[in-house]
């Protein structure tokens, strides 16, 4: 006879409660796991995640111009590290394709006519044509536009998915990173004083 015929009942209900054991612990493993994301998911905004780019400088990424786009005849440069020295800037990352990127284009523009500050547009992975039909339709606030045709700044920026947007300090350092859309709320709760904040650390 085998060894599992002369198992005694008890014997075997003790097997039985092993093997439940060995499934069910993955499962609770998970389910906690995921009790846990969902709770951190839900416990703040989650526009604020935290970047690991904050204090550091820009990164050393040079980008073209937005081919064809000119304002007043002029060619709009396209965005040079070594330009953020000395200025307060707004970096957004932007796309035509991108719906919430049509929503926030009023606010970046009523952003524009603050001199204090210099906009700075990072268009990407997107057509030319079709981003600049999106600035002729909404108005172009970029001082400077940059074309990120195959992505690479959106990484070095540590950019989770468009729109992001980015206060950059004289310095040259990054200040504050905003995920997601600029929305009415968090424009004047969040965006402006933040860029007071970067103004007032570097006057």
């Amino acid at each position: 006879m085998s060894e599992a015929a002369t198992e005694t009942p008890t014997e075997e209900a003790r097997n039985v409660g092993r093997r439940r054991i060995v499934v069910l612990v993955p499962l609770a493993v998970f389910l906690a796991l995921a009790l846990l994301f969902l709770y951190r998911l839900g416990s703040g905004d989650p526009s604020i995640i935290p970047s690991a780019l904050i204090g550091h400088p820009v990164p050393q990424i040079d980008l073209p111009p937005l081919a064809g786009l000119e304002r007043d005849g002029t060619a709009v440069p396209g965005v040079a590290a070594a330009s953020f020295k000395g200025n307060v800037s707004v970096v957004n990352v932007w796309a035509s394709w991108c719906v919430p990127c049509h929503d926030e284009a009023p606010l970046l523009l009523q952003l524009a006519q603050d001199r204090r500050v210099r906009l700075v547009g990072i268009n990407y992975k997107d057509d030319p044509d079709n981003a600049r039909r999106f600035l002729g339709r909404y108005g172009d606030p970029f001082a400077a536009a940059g074309a990120d045709a195959n992505g690479r700044a959106a990484i070095e920026w540590g950019v989770y998915g468009v729109p992001e947007t980015f206060v950059v300090g004289r310095d040259g350092r990054i200040a504050y990173k905003l995920v997601g859309p600029i929305t009415a709320d968090n424009y004047n709760a969040v965006l402006l004083p933040q860029i007071e904040k970067a103004l007032a650390a570097g006057s």
